[in-house]
């Protein structure tokens, strides 16, 4: 039997079989050694065969999943608790909405920047979505839009909303339409509100931003993928899977550490300085000290943003430290 991984607890997976039925399932043992080095084998967004207790002839209640139909696509960022391991965010998506915001809590550029590359790496388009407009002041508001700018001249599409007054939420839910959607972010920018507000009925649990760190506390503990209800109806319950909107709910992340990059891949996954990089005097510049480079002198001429190229150089920090080794 087939069917899709829609929620992923860390020891329980929920799949939606093609027939529609839902399946409490467990992956055996010896699955996780089978030369994949994730903390996750299955993830939310595969599309996976599962065994049924009848077949296994076996008393428990649970499914298997035996086997992962090939990605064509993932997000994956470092394991938070193994440093030698990758985490998969999710699986098979059409795109990615990354939540951030300039303050309540404030998310870092790096942080945006490590997320964007990653999701370059495996072609999948980013909107990022600049929450909590409603709390901001003018100052704020200018510094918003300033890195509004920055990722729209980057090539990427940038919303800006407002998840507790519902301010450009319609125009957001637009975007959905007959896509899987990952929703990813730092802890507190208010995914679980703005899940609320794009799927009516999922009653997510929110939390208040910690006032001495400014920070935010975990209200998702695990991923799942969550049906958007103008999804178009359909008499078999394969179609109405491959027609359907999802959207993915993520646990937050307060790092995005990158993974299974080549140094001398990561300047691909930067638009701007990929763009520049062809003008380069050498073919193997590495675009921090070689002469004649046209990346460094793109940023001294301010083509190039400041803060955009220090997160490149912190990704090629990384990968010269050895912290990180391939994923499969």
């Amino acid at each position: 039997m087939k069917g899709l991984v829609i929620k992923n607890t860390g020891s329980w997976y929920t799949v939606l079989a093609d027939d529609g039925q839902l399946l409490d399932c467990k992956i055996k043992g010896n699955f996780r050694l089978k030369g994949i080095r994730s903390t996750n084998p299955v993830a939310v967004g595969d599309r996976v065969e599962v065994l049924s207790p009848s077949v296994l002839s076996q008393s428990e209640e649970a499914s298997y999943i035996t086997e992962i139909e090939d990605r064509r696509n993932y997000i994956i960022r470092k394991s938070p608790n193994l440093s030698k391991q990758s985490h998969i965010i999710a699986a098979n998506v059409d795109q990615a909405f990354l939540i951030v915001t300039v303050n309540y809590p404030e998310t870092s550029t790096t942080f945006i920047d490590r997320f964007l590359a990653s999701a370059e790496a495996y072609r999948v388009p980013v909107v990022l979505v600049f929450n909590k407009s409603d709390l901001l002041v003018e100052e704020e508001l200018n510094y918003q839009q300033m890195m509004i700018d920055l990722y729209e001249t980057v090539g990427y599409e940038c919303r800006a909303v407002s998840a507790a007054t519902g301010e450009g939420v319609d125009e957001l839910k637009e975007l959905l339409k007959g896509k899987i959607t990952l929703l990813s972010g730092n802890s507190g920018v208010g995914k679980s509100t703005l899940i609320n507000r794009l799927v009516p009925g999922a009653n997510l649990k929110t939390a208040e931003i910690s006032d001495a760190h400014n920070t935010g506390m975990h209200t998702t503990t695990f991923s799942e993928m969550l049906r958007v209800p103008f999804a178009r109806a359909s008499s078999s319950a394969v179609d109405n899977q491959e027609n359907a909107s999802w959207l993915i709910d993520t646990p937050g992340i307060k790092g995005f550490g990158t993974f299974d990059m080549e140094p001398e891949e990561i300047c691909g996954y930067f638009k701007e300085i990929f763009r520049f990089s062809k003008n380069c005097r050498f073919s193997n510049c590495t675009h921090t000290h070689e002469p004649g480079c046209a990346v460094v002198k793109a940023v001294e001429d301010h083509y190039i943003a400041l803060s955009r190229y220090n997160s490149y150089v912190s990704m090629l920090e990384d990968k010269e430290e050895g912290k990180y080794r391939k994923a499969y």
